[in-house]
Protein backbone atom coordinates (compact mmCIF):
# COMPACT_ATOMS: atom_id res chain seq x y z
CA UNK A 1 0.00 0.00 0.00
CA UNK A 2 1.29 3.52 -0.85
CA UNK A 3 2.47 5.43 2.31
CA UNK A 4 0.13 8.32 2.70
CA UNK A 5 1.41 12.12 4.49
CA UNK A 6 -0.54 14.91 6.17
CA UNK A 7 -0.70 17.65 3.69
CA UNK A 8 -2.18 21.12 4.05
CA UNK A 9 -3.82 23.01 1.44
CA UNK A 10 -3.15 27.04 1.56
CA UNK A 11 -6.17 28.39 -1.14
CA UNK A 12 -5.59 31.78 -2.34
CA UNK A 13 -8.44 34.27 -2.92
CA UNK A 14 -11.35 32.78 -2.06
CA UNK A 15 -14.60 34.07 -0.18
CA UNK A 16 -13.25 37.45 -0.19
CA UNK A 17 -15.07 40.38 -0.72
CA UNK A 18 -18.44 38.50 -1.91
CA UNK A 19 -15.68 36.69 -4.87
CA UNK A 20 -14.88 33.19 -5.76
CA UNK A 21 -17.06 31.56 -3.00
CA UNK A 22 -16.31 28.19 -1.82
CA UNK A 23 -18.01 27.12 1.14
CA UNK A 24 -15.84 25.20 2.99
CA UNK A 25 -18.34 22.12 3.17
CA UNK A 26 -18.07 21.69 -0.27
CA UNK A 27 -14.56 21.73 -0.77
CA UNK A 28 -13.85 19.03 1.87
CA UNK A 29 -16.80 17.32 -0.26
CA UNK A 30 -14.86 17.59 -3.19
CA UNK A 31 -11.50 16.72 -1.75
CA UNK A 32 -13.25 13.45 -0.35
CA UNK A 33 -14.65 13.27 -3.88
CA UNK A 34 -10.78 13.58 -4.98
CA UNK A 35 -9.86 10.45 -3.11
CA UNK A 36 -8.42 12.32 -0.47
CA UNK A 37 -8.82 11.08 3.03
CA UNK A 38 -8.94 12.84 6.77
CA UNK A 39 -10.43 15.90 5.08
CA UNK A 40 -11.06 18.73 7.50
CA UNK A 41 -10.98 22.73 6.89
CA UNK A 42 -10.15 25.86 8.85
CA UNK A 43 -12.49 28.66 8.67
CA UNK A 44 -13.61 30.36 5.76
CA UNK A 45 -10.41 31.40 3.92
CA UNK A 46 -9.87 27.99 2.51
CA UNK A 47 -7.15 26.27 4.55
CA UNK A 48 -7.42 22.42 3.90
CA UNK A 49 -5.91 19.58 6.30
CA UNK A 50 -5.80 16.19 4.59
CA UNK A 51 -3.85 12.85 3.81
CA UNK A 52 -2.70 12.22 0.20
CA UNK A 53 -0.25 9.46 -1.37
CA UNK A 54 3.02 10.92 -0.43
CA UNK A 55 4.14 12.41 -3.56
CA UNK A 56 5.84 15.99 -4.92
CA UNK A 57 3.63 19.39 -3.23
CA UNK A 58 3.58 20.48 -6.81
CA UNK A 59 1.31 17.90 -8.29
CA UNK A 60 -0.71 18.39 -5.42
CA UNK A 61 -1.28 21.63 -5.70
CA UNK A 62 -2.17 21.18 -9.62
CA UNK A 63 -4.47 18.84 -8.92
CA UNK A 64 -6.73 20.64 -6.05
CA UNK A 65 -6.50 23.58 -8.40
CA UNK A 66 -7.91 21.93 -11.34
CA UNK A 67 -10.26 20.30 -9.29
CA UNK A 68 -11.73 23.88 -7.56
CA UNK A 69 -11.75 25.09 -11.54
CA UNK A 70 -13.75 21.91 -12.73
CA UNK A 71 -16.30 21.42 -9.82
CA UNK A 72 -16.59 25.80 -8.98
CA UNK A 73 -15.97 27.19 -12.16
CA UNK A 74 -12.63 29.71 -11.16
CA UNK A 75 -9.21 28.94 -11.38
CA UNK A 76 -7.80 29.14 -7.51
CA UNK A 77 -4.25 29.01 -6.12
CA UNK A 78 -3.33 26.71 -4.27
CA UNK A 79 0.21 26.08 -2.20
CA UNK A 80 0.44 22.78 -0.32
CA UNK A 81 2.67 21.96 2.10
CA UNK A 82 3.64 18.86 4.25
CA UNK A 83 2.61 18.50 8.03
CA UNK A 84 6.47 18.33 8.75
CA UNK A 85 7.17 21.10 6.12
CA UNK A 86 4.69 23.13 8.36
CA UNK A 87 6.25 22.34 11.37
CA UNK A 88 9.72 23.49 9.88
CA UNK A 89 8.19 27.13 9.02
CA UNK A 90 6.94 27.34 12.75
CA UNK A 91 10.03 26.27 13.74
CA UNK A 92 12.25 28.48 12.04
CA UNK A 93 10.07 31.25 12.01
CA UNK A 94 12.82 34.44 13.27
CA UNK A 95 10.85 36.93 14.06
CA UNK A 96 8.66 34.92 16.55
CA UNK A 97 12.60 33.50 18.41
CA UNK A 98 13.02 37.43 18.20
CA UNK A 99 9.95 37.65 20.56
CA UNK A 100 7.72 39.53 18.60
CA UNK A 101 4.00 40.26 19.06
CA UNK A 102 2.35 36.99 17.85
CA UNK A 103 -0.48 38.95 16.11
CA UNK A 104 2.30 40.84 13.82
CA UNK A 105 3.94 37.42 12.46
CA UNK A 106 2.51 36.18 9.24
CA UNK A 107 4.09 33.99 7.06
CA UNK A 108 3.46 33.99 3.25
CA UNK A 109 3.80 30.30 1.47
CA UNK A 110 5.16 30.43 -1.97
CA UNK A 111 4.25 27.55 -4.52
CA UNK A 112 8.12 27.66 -5.79
CA UNK A 113 11.50 28.59 -4.14
CA UNK A 114 12.65 31.57 -5.78
CA UNK A 115 16.09 31.84 -7.50
CA UNK A 116 18.96 33.71 -5.84
CA UNK A 117 18.31 36.18 -9.22
CA UNK A 118 14.66 36.86 -8.39
CA UNK A 119 15.43 37.21 -4.70
CA UNK A 120 17.51 40.00 -5.62
CA UNK A 121 15.05 42.13 -6.76
CA UNK A 122 13.11 42.51 -3.44
CA UNK A 123 13.57 45.76 -1.62
CA UNK A 124 13.92 45.16 2.16
CA UNK A 125 12.70 48.71 2.50
CA UNK A 126 9.31 48.65 0.55
CA UNK A 127 7.10 49.16 3.71
CA UNK A 128 9.00 51.31 6.43
CA UNK A 129 8.57 49.24 9.59
CA UNK A 130 7.51 45.68 8.10
CA UNK A 131 10.20 43.16 7.85
CA UNK A 132 10.55 40.37 5.67
CA UNK A 133 12.51 37.14 5.46
CA UNK A 134 12.41 34.81 2.62
CA UNK A 135 13.74 30.99 3.44
CA UNK A 136 12.98 28.62 0.88
CA UNK A 137 9.64 28.67 0.34
CA UNK A 138 8.19 30.96 2.93
CA UNK A 139 8.46 34.19 3.67
CA UNK A 140 8.21 35.22 7.01
CA UNK A 141 6.35 38.70 7.74
CA UNK A 142 6.89 41.01 10.55
CA UNK A 143 3.87 43.80 10.07
CA UNK A 144 3.72 45.80 13.38
CA UNK A 145 1.33 48.48 11.53
CA UNK A 146 -1.01 45.31 10.09
CA UNK A 147 -1.55 43.95 6.66
CA UNK A 148 -3.91 46.49 5.26
CA UNK A 149 -1.10 49.09 5.85
CA UNK A 150 1.81 46.91 4.62
CA UNK A 151 3.38 47.17 0.99
CA UNK A 152 4.83 43.77 1.13
CA UNK A 153 1.56 42.17 -0.69
CA UNK A 154 1.17 38.90 -2.78
CA UNK A 155 1.05 40.69 -5.95
CA UNK A 156 4.56 42.35 -5.05
CA UNK A 157 6.02 39.03 -4.13
CA UNK A 158 4.60 37.38 -6.85
CA UNK A 159 5.63 39.74 -9.59
CA UNK A 160 9.64 40.28 -7.99
CA UNK A 161 9.69 35.65 -7.27
CA UNK A 162 8.12 35.07 -10.21
CA UNK A 163 5.68 31.99 -8.49
CA UNK A 164 2.56 32.41 -6.35
CA UNK A 165 2.01 33.05 -2.85
CA UNK A 166 -0.61 33.22 -0.06
CA UNK A 167 -0.12 34.55 3.41
CA UNK A 168 -1.93 33.21 6.58
CA UNK A 169 -1.26 34.91 10.52
CA UNK A 170 0.78 33.14 12.98
CA UNK A 171 -2.63 32.04 14.92
CA UNK A 172 -4.07 30.37 11.95
CA UNK A 173 -0.50 28.72 11.03
CA UNK A 174 -0.48 26.72 14.63
CA UNK A 175 -4.06 25.91 14.47
CA UNK A 176 -3.65 24.08 11.07
CA UNK A 177 -0.38 22.31 12.59
CA UNK A 178 -2.32 21.51 15.53
CA UNK A 179 -4.38 19.65 13.23
CA UNK A 180 -2.49 18.40 11.07
CA UNK A 181 -0.29 16.75 13.98
CA UNK A 182 -3.49 15.34 15.35
CA UNK A 183 -4.18 13.49 12.14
Amino acid sequence: MPRTETYIGFLRGINVGGKNKLPMKELAAMMIDAAYTDVSTYIQSGNVVFRAKAGPNQSLQRQISNAIEKRFGFACPVVVRSAEELAATVRNNPFHKKGSNENELHVMFLADEPTSEALSKLDPQRSPGDEFLVRGKDIYLRLPNGVARSKLTNAYFDSKLNTTSTARNWRTILTLLEIAIRQ
